[in-house]
């Protein structure tokens, strides 16, 4: 039957249908895109004769992927950990937003103070 078979693309990535996975996934490839930019923006500018030195070597391309393998490294878990830190900043309760709450309920009278204070009292 067709529907008892897996689809093919989904029998090779199954770690990409967990979401956690997937936004460390995604961030590092953000952060591997803005690695890339970064060595090829330096080789483009040539700030102090960095492109200069590179290719004046006998082995350019190791020098290169070791750039390269460096700020992917940094930017790469830059990105991730910034997702990771970004999926708790929701829950985190701030001062403006509790004076917020409080605003919006309504304020009890000295009276409804006392009562509860009393029930409160006579609970404990």
């Amino acid at each position: 039957m067709p529907n008892d078979q897996q689809h093919p693309h989904r029998k090779h990535l199954p770690l990409l249908r967990v979401p956690l996975f997937r936004l460390l996934a995604i961030n590092l490839a953000i952060g591997a895109c803005a690695a890339a930019l970064l060595v090829g923006g330096l080789l483009l500018i040539n700030p102090a004769h960095l492109r200069d030195l590179i290719f004046a070597d006998d082995a350019p391309g190791v020098a290169i992927f070791l750039l390269l393998g460096s700020f992917l490294v940094t930017f790469g878990s830059a990105a991730m950990g910034s997702a990771i830190m970004a999926q708790a900043a929701p829950r985190i309760v701030t001062a403006r937003r509790v004076s917020a709450l409080n605003r919006d309920r309504p304020a009890r009278t000295n009276q409804q103070a006392q009562e509860a204070r009393q029930t409160h009292a006579r609970a404990g």
